[in-house]
């Protein structure tokens, strides 16, 4: 069988793909400042020449991985909206991926170190800033659209409901990573399904 020739497009792609990939193994073992380019470049299985001609910077290519963690997480918000579903089932769907994403969530420490590495570094704090402003944007507009889709009003600006969401789902991931036996994968999602349909659903019950 003959092997396919991939474009030079594809060729590109797959290289940066796999420098991102090496990327995220390195950073979440060693740490974004311990990491070096030949680190990821050797594990990518690619040159340190290799590696510049995709990405000008170790930070630059830090930010693309979190840009494409984002991108990921978008993709599994529009999937919810996707069929026309009833008003129960896409609460039940919002609400089963916000309290349950910390499970699959493999990209949470990474953010976490950016955001020290953003403490640190002024320079690449403008390009974090930018990612966590298309986020909590991405996020204020898809609560819009699931209160406009499913009738339920909000009872927060959309702004401040998306803010505050992203920083509790944020700082009951990071007690569940380093103290999961405190703070269990119960007690995590009961606090987040608990919050999140009192806040956005208005339900004064508990569950």
């Amino acid at each position: 069988m003959s092997k396919i020739r991939l474009t030079r497009e594809q060729s590109r792609d797959q290289t940066r793909q796999r420098l991102l990939d090496a990327a995220q193994s390195i950073f979440l073992s060693k740490g974004f400042v311990s990491a070096s380019v030949e680190d990821i470049a050797e594990l990518a299985g690619y040159t340190r020449g290799a590696f510049y001609s995709n990405f000008g910077s170790k930070s630059e290519l830090f930010l693309q991985l979190l840009r494409r963690d984002h991108e990921s997480v978008m993709a599994d918000m529009r999937a919810i909206f996707e069929d026309g579903a009833s008003r129960e089932q896409m609460e039940a769907r919002v609400l089963q991926y916000y309290s349950t994403h910390y499970r699959e969530n493999d990209c949470f420490l990474l953010w976490m170190e950016a955001k020290l590495q953003a403490a640190r570094d002024p320079d690449f704090r403008v390009g974090f800033t930018s990612c966590q402003r298309e986020l909590r944007e991405a996020t204020t507009e898809y609560i819009r659209q699931f209160s406009a889709h499913v009738g339920t009003p909000l009872h927060l600006p959309a702004e401040q409901l998306a803010m505050g969401l992203l920083a509790l789902s944020d700082g009951m991931q990071f007690s569940y990573a380093f103290d999961p036996q405190a703070v269990t994968s119960e007690m995590t999602e009961a606090v987040l399904a608990g919050f999140f349909r009192r806040v956005v659903f208005g339900d004064p019950k508990p569950e």
